[in-house]
């Protein structure tokens, strides 16, 4: 039996998680799937019960998981804690812990919401993207790092540093994931740099280009990073599949999500070499809603619908999760952050047993 590790996280992850597991334990009920649910601490309220963002018990069972199921960390709650005991330091670490190097982010718009987007519904009516982001490597955890002072002429100031490095072995498999990935598709792929001016990014067009030679199916095209902004807001629909660096696919993942409404419907992936993976919504903890009743769950539920799919094999209850969350859109039914003019307006809860209802 499969073993999953919900962790809950802070703020809204707590509601719209919980919306989650309800949906999971209604398919196990029924006996389509097979798994058991253990959960964990990370982020802030992982700081607040052990001081660790990432404590070793959360490690511990992290590591003996099949998957994992997130929720979000952060708040201005814990914003002036030293940085290595900050929320984000537990996600960062997980990632790296569980050598979850590719991450899958999908922005579909759904034919319910097109005219939810802050473009023109001809525009992103169809949209179907999926982002491929390296997640361990690139300037988030190069060293050297940190602020220090240094003599600038003259007079002494303080200068921070950040270093971006990507290995060749690093590059190579994040463009498999990708190359595979659009072999399932429309067998084109855009791999996104900045190689006109960095040097790293040279290497990653370099052995991109080397990687294609495997995937003589798959047609591979190259774009500079600030064009690939401008273009997913001109020309959205010229992409399938994007590939690139972590600080790069951190950006246009989140623009594309903007692109579907509300990046309260997107869900990712966060995937190692074997398939395990972490499941997560893209979007953060949303303190200032916190509570209310007010977050949209449709991202987390469509992430067990990845989770199912991509790690524990359950492809007819990941399906099935999808026409449900489709079925509840076609019944008019929204959160407030994808609301209009003659649709129901209900809360978070009402969501998830509406999913739940939708999946018999």
């Amino acid at each position: 039996m499969a073993k999953v590790l919900v962790l809950p996280g802070d703020g809204i992850g707590q509601e719209i998680v919980a919306e989650a597991v309800k949906v999971l334990s209604a398919l196990k009920k029924e006996g389509a799937i097979a798994l058991e649910m253990d959960t964990g601490l990370l982020g802030g309220c992982a700081v607040d019960a052990a001081g660790d963002p990432y404590p070793e018990e959360t490690r511990r069972k992290a590591r003996e998981a099949d998957a994992v199921l997130l929720g979000a960390v952060g708040g201005p709650k814990w914003d002036n804690l030293p940085r290595p005991q900050r929320p984000e330091r537990g996600l960062l670490g997980i990632r790296k812990d569980l050598n979850l190097f590719a991450n899958l982010r999908p922005a579909v718009v759904y034919p319910q919401l097109a005219n939810a987007s802050t473009l023109k519904a001809e525009v992103v009516a169809g949209l179907d993207i999926l982002i491929v982001r390296e997640l361990t490597g690139d300037i988030y955890f190069g060293e050297p790092r940190g602020i220090e002072k240094r003599s600038i002429n003259g007079k002494e100031e303080r200068v921070g540093l950040n270093t971006m490095v990507y290995s060749e072995s690093e590059i190579r498999r994040i463009a498999k994931v990708a190359f595979e990935a659009t072999r399932k598709r429309s067998k084109k792929l855009c791999s996104v740099d900045k190689m006109n001016v960095l040097e790293t990014t040279q290497l990653w067009r370099d052995v991109v280009i080397e990687t294609a030679k495997e995937y003589p199916d798959v047609a591979l095209s190259h774009m500079l990073v600030d064009n690939a902004a401008m273009q997913l807001v001109r020309q959205p629909k010229q992409f399938d599949v994007v590939v690139t660096g972590n600080m790069f696919g951190d950006i246009l993942s989140d623009e594309a999500s903007m692109l579907t409404g509300s990046i309260g419907m997107l869900p990712s992936a966060s995937l190692d070499e074997n398939g395990k993976g972490m499941y997560e919504p893209i979007h953060g903890s949303a303190p200032d809603i916190a509570g209310k009743n007010l977050a949209n769950p449709l991202a987390t539920i469509l992430s067990t619908a990845m989770m199912l799919r991509y790690s524990l094999q359950y492809e007819t209850a990941a399906r099935r999760i999808e026409a449900a969350v489709s079925r509840v859109l076609d019944d008019g039914l929204r959160t407030a952050d994808i609301w209009e003019e003659g649709m129901k307006k209900i809360g978070t809860r009402e969501m998830g047993d509406a999913v739940v209802a939708a999946l018999a």
